[in-house]
């Protein structure tokens, strides 16, 4: 399970790596077009909201794999023993169930409710866009199951 759990937490962190660099990549050559050539790239400020968007919870997925959300940094620090396990549990339990109820199921409602409708530039479906609410949510899910396992494991 570590192993997958590192695999994860590996493939996550460079996809999210990389679309950040892609993103300032064309956020400088947006600059470079409209100050520069006084002439705009329609595409890179749509480009880079939804490369915004998929960054983001690509990020937020890796954070909740390695654990660094503030909720367990800080009850790190200020609880042990069984407390401390018992604290562990209960976020991981709520976060899952956030996981499920809002990402999974309200963000593929959203992005099923908004799938015939295409952004103004590039053309891509907004479903499409939004899928990546559903697809976090999915990878969250097995984070905070994985994670539950480690803290019924872990040292009382």
């Amino acid at each position: 399970m570590n192993k997958f759990k590192s695999g994860m937490n590996t493939v996550l962190s460079y996809l999210t790596a990389f679309l950040l660099i892609v993103m300032t990549f064309l956020v400088i050559w947006q600059v470079f077009t409209r100050y520069i050539l006084n002439n705009p790239s329609a595409f890179t400020e749509e480009l880079v909201r939804i490369i915004l968007i998929w960054s983001s919870f690509f990020g937020a997925s890796y954070a909740f794999g390695t654990r660094q959300h503030m909720a367990l940094v800080f009850f790190k620090e200020k609880t042990t023993g069984l407390k401390r396990k018992f604290i562990y549990v209960f976020i991981d339990a709520v976060i899952l169930c956030f996981a499920i109820l809002v990402l999974i199921r309200g963000g593929y409602q959203l992005a099923s409710g908004v799938m015939g409708i295409k952004t103004p530039i590039l053309g891509i479906s907004r479903g499409l866009i939004y899928m990546i609410a559903p697809f976090s949510g999915i990878i969250i899910s097995i984070y905070q199951l994985m994670n539950i396992k480690e803290d019924v494991e872990m040292a009382g």
